[in-house]
């Protein structure tokens, strides 16, 4: 479940930060949007509990906004790896608990996970694996990845299969995986092994990346 009442700091409105920070706004967070452009500041300014023009490596400014107080941090600064670093730093100065920060490159990457960011992300790449394994079989319609090798499904039941017990699929016993539940259409079902599917349910399944790719392509 998610904790509600959250205070998160955003560095960088472009779109992909402007994108999460308004995102987190509408859950109900309170939400600051850091950027030293004043034009992608008044675009938030609406939409967020705050929207600052500010030099985000400057720790005396950082403090004077309150930022030190904020729960969560998340640098979508893009292609200023200076910038990034240099940010991610003072907020760590600052004593922001949790720090999420973009990386542009493998390098920019690696420079993060030494200063001891506490995720950091490469959207593009995460972006274009999600995509490329919904292409690749289209009875996957999203996934997550859990790490270790593990992650979630959600598969579409074909029209072929309509009518048939769970317990024929082979989920446990030919293909080492759980399933979690069943989305038919909006409402979500726990399963039993005789529990008969219809077309369009979607299998929420959990496993091994391999067994998931193994699985869909039998369907």
């Amino acid at each position: 479940m998610a904790k509600s009442n959250r205070s998160f700091a955003v560095v960088g409105l472009g779109a992909f930060g402007s994108t999460v920070a308004t995102e987190l706004a509408r859950f109900g967070n309170r939400v600051v949007g850091i950027d030293i452009d004043e034009r992608r500041v008044s675009l938030l300014t609406s939409a967020l509990s705050s929207a600052l023009i500010m030099d985000a490596t400057d720790e005396a400014a950082l403090r004077e906004a309150g930022i030190d107080n904020y729960d969560v941090a998340l640098v979508a600064i893009g292609s200023n790896l200076e910038a990034s670093i240099l940010t991610a730093m003072t907020l760590k100065l600052i004593g922001i608990e949790t720090i999420w920060v973009k990386a542009s490159s493998r390098t920019h990457h690696r420079i993060l996970a030494k200063l001891g960011v506490d995720r950091v992300i490469q959207p593009e790449q995460e972006m274009g694996r999600h995509i490329a394994q919904m292409l690749n079989n289209p009875v996957l319609q999203d996934y997550v990845s859990l790490g270790n090798g593990y992650s979630v499904v959600n598969i579409v039941v074909p029209k072929r299969l309509e009518g048939r017990e769970i317990s024929t699929l082979g989920l446990g016993s030919v293909h080492d995986l759980r399933l979690l539940g069943v989305m038919r259409g909006t409402e979500f079902r726990h399963s039993t092994e005789d529990t008969l599917l219809e077309t369009d349910d979607k299998l929420i399944l959990l496993g091994k990346r391999g067994e998931l790719r193994s699985f869909g392509d039998s369907l």
